[in-house]
């Protein structure tokens, strides 16, 4: 298998899990929430891993400081009573500053080396 369908495959998953991840959250089904965010987590983490060399891994890594916010927002609420929600801008501010990495190099960068 061609090693960018099998990332495709992989990147399909990986939604699968966030999509059923965030309806565990919805529903307050605490446990499934909690033990399928890992596998979500896992899948973010192998996808910036095999995006390495290219434009996308600086949009993967914000999608995964993403997934983690919204993962640790959820187990604040679901586990802690949510006190400590607001701690959650932080990944989300890192999720954001990847964004900005990857619009400069896309704009600024490759205009330099055109």
């Amino acid at each position: 298998m061609e090693a960018s369908t099998r990332l495709k495959k992989i990147d399909n998953l990986h939604i699968v899990f966030w999509l059923i991840k965030d309806s565990c959250w919805m529903l307050e089904l605490r446990w499934l929430g909690a033990i399928v965010m890992v596998p979500t987590l896992y899948l973010a983490l192998y996808i910036i891993y095999k995006t390495k060399n290219t434009k996308e891994f600086y949009l993967n890594i914000a999608i995964f400081f993403w997934i983690l916010a919204n993962s640790f927002w959820m187990m604040m609420e679901f586990f802690f009573d949510d006190h400590f929600r607001t701690f959650a801008i932080i990944p989300f501010a890192l999720g954001f500053l990847f964004v900005a990495m990857f619009y400069y190099k896309s704009i600024f960068l490759d205009k330099k080396n055109s």
